[in-house]
């Protein structure tokens, strides 16, 4: 089998409203999709992030190495891939992804068995949900939110915080705690929206009220998010941290400083699946937990629902802590819109493909509906 075309596809989609964390609205969701061709008719499929480059990274740089290779060769390829232009994990992780996918529909075998075999055979998501809306009160519509997704089937949800003051926020926050009860997990993004100090204090609070964690409050600096190990060492809550991380140097340099009690690698951001692996397989030499980070379409998803059927529980307790999928609920046609089949979710639970490759299938008509310009 050999590799004979790298496809990408730039998909744009105007949001009804603006809607988004404490620091921006977005108003266009965007994502950009790789496709792998063969000479045998298979091919695989990823998604990355659609910052600027990325696409080029790919189409300009990787393509020339993967065209005429075997793409079974998957440890090599990935070297070359990283080598040849100082490591870039996000356009790597996409078509990580994408050759992840390749290799099982050629092998026949699930993702999740490209790896060693899945642990569970479902796994749990949480709600990634109440954002902020553009001229709406959060303590209004949070609560109700809340409670739909309790209805739903959702034992878990996180909340955006840090877009307005300390005491605003914390009329939401209640409002929802007294919502859901105190058997829901509850956890709070700030989105790098506070100082060293309000995060502190505004931790204290989220303590109060039993949160389960709080994510990335301080901004992520480049490389190591600076100031995150005060706050693991003031703060009983644990921190979640470093979804904006490339590669395992990074994460090495954050996790060896505790800046995190919970290590949130994103597959399409960290390089794919296999370096994910390396990262949280890492941080469990320092008793620090992996929650990964998944805020993408359907491709996305489901690599990352194959990533979580790899990860063993926190402890060996009968009772412990199983990772969690990250299941964004802003408006994203590419998350379902974009499938003839995708990833089972019911009741709160991503039931993990049994087919070969990450088991969803593109719709190519959709596809190129949804291309920005046309391919």
């Amino acid at each position: 089998m050999k590799i004979t075309a790298i496809k990408t596809y730039l998909l744009k989609h105007p949001m009804s409203r603006p809607t988004g964390p404490a620091n921006f609205y977005y108003r266009v969701r965007t994502t950009l999709i790789i496709k792998i061709e063969t000479d045998e008719g298979v091919a695989g499929w990823g998604e990355a992030v659609a910052f600027t480059g990325v696409r080029e990274l790919i189409e300009q740089q990787y393509a020339p190495i993967l065209i005429g290779r075997d793409p079974l060769t998957h440890r090599s390829l990935w070297r070359e891939l990283w080598g040849q232009n100082f490591g870039n994990g996000m356009a790597l992780g996409g078509v990580d992804i994408a050759l992840d996918d390749l290799r099982g529909k050629a092998l026949k075998l699930p993702v999740a068995e490209l790896y060693g075999g899945r642990l569970r055979e479902r796994v749990p998501a949480y709600a990634s949900a109440m954002n902020y809306i553009e001229g709406k009160d959060p303590a209004e519509y949070y609560p109700r939110e809340a409670t739909e997704l309790v209805a739903r089937g959702f034992r878990a949800m996180k909340m955006r915080i840090g877009g307005q003051a300390i005491k605003d926020d914390l009329r939401a926050i209640k409002a929802v705690r007294q919502a859901v009860g105190p058997d829901v997990k509850l956890m709070a993004d700030g989105n790098g929206a506070y100082s060293l100090g309000t995060a502190i204090k505004m931790g204290r609070e989220l303590e109060q009220q039993d949160f389960y964690w709080f994510e990335e409050p301080l901004p992520q600096s480049s490389p190591g998010y600076a100031g995150y190990e005060v706050l693991t060492s003031k703060l009983d809550i644990p921190i979640a941290a470093c979804e904006g991380l490339t590669c395992r140097a990074q994460f090495k340099e954050a996790i060896s400083r505790r800046a995190m009690a919970i290590v949130q690698p994103d597959v399409c951001i960290a390089g794919g699946i296999g370096e994910c692996l390396f990262v949280a397989e890492m941080a469990r030499l320092w008793g620090i937990q992996c929650m990964p980070h998944c805020w993408a379409g359907g491709l996305v998803i489901a690599a990352s629902v194959h990533f979580l059927s790899l990860l063993p529980d926190a402890s060996w307790g009968r009772t412990t802590e199983t990772p969690m999928l990250e299941l964004d609920h802003v408006e994203n046609p590419f998350r379902e819109q974009l499938f003839t089949r995708s990833i089972e979710i019911k009741d709160g639970f991503a039931t993990v493909p049994k087919v070969p490759g990450l088991g969803v299938e593109v719709d190519e008509e959709r596809l190129n509906y949804y291309a920005a310009d046309g391919r």
